[in-house]
């Protein structure tokens, strides 16, 4: 049973809704999804809502943007029927996720800084004006051929084929790439996981153009962050209120 102090206070829906510009059936989907506790109602049937219920609102609110409609959602819900344990592991797993999305950006950063470009190959090796084998490539990068020959089919390079013999020609842009592709496997990530990096930085012309997605990508998590510490703070009165 909750037990709340100031019970005799009542708050309509639109009290609530209004305060933080939502519709009053917006409220009633939140009592009903169980994001909020259930309310009382009037000799004539009507919900009465609380300063319990207010803050529960206030909690949810500012759960929401660090993390997520659905867990803070499931944090609400776990609070409500006093499953507080359960709450609290929820959290700790979106925290979990959260420096899991730090290091994979410090990942990216760091491979990225590593792209020294490639030393040109031997004239032998050149099939073209910039380009190199297979076999040269691999030789550099410390991998094997049939790894560069993975990679293409997983989408993470192009190269061409020279018309004469057939042979894969590495030009400047797919040697990027495959150095690229060759630090984030070092760093434990997949080929799945890659593509979609690889694919930006070829769209963006090269990764210089990425340091203002890297900052958009470091400004959010540390908002990100900052929402966290704001929903914990909601969440600890929310919990104070309930007793």
């Amino acid at each position: 049973m909750v037990r709340n102090p100031q019970s005799g206070v009542r708050l309509r829906p639109v009290d609530l809704a209004r305060r933080h510009g939502l519709s009053t059936q917006a409220i009633r989907n939140y009592e009903e999804a169980g994001i909020l506790p259930a309310a009382g109602r009037t000799p004539h049937g009507y919900r009465a809502y609380t300063p319990l219920h207010a803050q529960a609102l206030h909690a949810f609110l500012a759960l929401v943007p660090g993390h997520g409609h659905r867990t803070a959602a499931s944090v609400m819900r776990a609070v409500n029927r006093d499953a507080v344990d359960e709450a609290f592991r929820l959290i700790d797993e979106s925290h979990a996720q959260l420096l899991d999305d730090r290091r994979t950006l410090q990942t990216v950063e760091r491979a990225l800084r590593d792209l020294e470009p490639i030393t040109a190959p031997e004239p032998a090796s050149v099939p073209g004006p910039g380009g190199t084998f297979i076999g040269p490539l691999a030789a550099k990068l410390g991998i094997r051929p049939a790894t560069l020959r993975k990679w293409e089919r997983a989408g993470l390079m192009s190269p061409r084929r020279d018309p004469r013999t057939g042979y894969r020609v590495y030009e400047e842009a797919d040697v990027r790439d495959a150095r690229l592709a060759h630090q984030l496997r070092r760093g434990g990530y997949l080929l799945e996981q890659i593509a979609p990096l690889i694919a930006r930085v070829r769209a963006a012309g090269g990764p210089e153009p990425l340091e203002a997605t890297l900052r958009d990508w470091r400004g959010r998590l540390s908002a990100r962050g900052r929402a966290m510490l704001t929903g914990a703070a909601e969440l600890e009165a929310y919990l104070r209120r309930r007793g």
